[in-house]
């Protein structure tokens, strides 16, 4: 099996830097969240290690309203996401894949240790397989595994952000 390495998740965020603009939209009245944010050191119980954003990523990012970072354990790759405001430019990690050219299948939702529970999916291209989780939440702990369910919390007002959005890839072992 490949691994999951930087060009997987380039890929990725070229796929979301085309589809960003068909669904980009700011919220009037939203405060944007100020100075850089302080990124964890561990995830999951495991230390992580801060990965550097390619060019392309960062034409991605011109414009999130948030920062993005993207981290390893030693097995999988971590994407965190810092969102300051409720906005379409969020969006599920299966629709990247599926621009990638990925095809995505066994969707479900998973508990981890901590009883969280993330939107699971298998995400193959000819030989790569990739075992990808996704989860939003707020700084109250409130979370979700959908996107759009986390966009009307946050636009009705019923959670406050900054949100931190996390996607982990890692190697499908069978």
């Amino acid at each position: 099996m490949a691994k999951v390495t930087a060009v997987h998740l380039l890929l990725l965020a070229c796929a979301c830097a085309c589809i960003s603009p068909l669904l980009g939209r700011q919220v009037p009245g939203v405060a944007i969240a100020q100075g850089d944010p302080v990124w964890p050191t561990h995830f999951q119980g495991r230390v992580l290690t801060e990965l550097s954003l390619g060019e392309r990523e960062g034409t991605f990012l011109a414009g999130f309203p948030g920062w993005v970072a993207r981290f390893t354990d030693g097995d999988r790759e971590i994407v965190m996401r810092r969102v300051s405001e409720p906005t379409r430019r969020l969006h599920p990690a299966a629709d990247c894949y599926r621009g990638l050219g990925y095809a995505t299948s066994r969707v479900r939702i998973v508990s981890d240790r901590e009883q969280s529970q993330w939107r699971c999916f298998t995400a193959t291209r000819g030989t790569d397989a990739l075992d990808v989780c996704e989860q939003l939440q707020d700084n109250h702990g409130q979370r979700w595994t959908d996107v759009s369910a986390w966009y009307w919390a946050a636009i009705l007002r019923q959670s406050e952000g900054p949100w931190l959005a996390t996607t982990v890839a890692s190697v499908r072992r069978d």
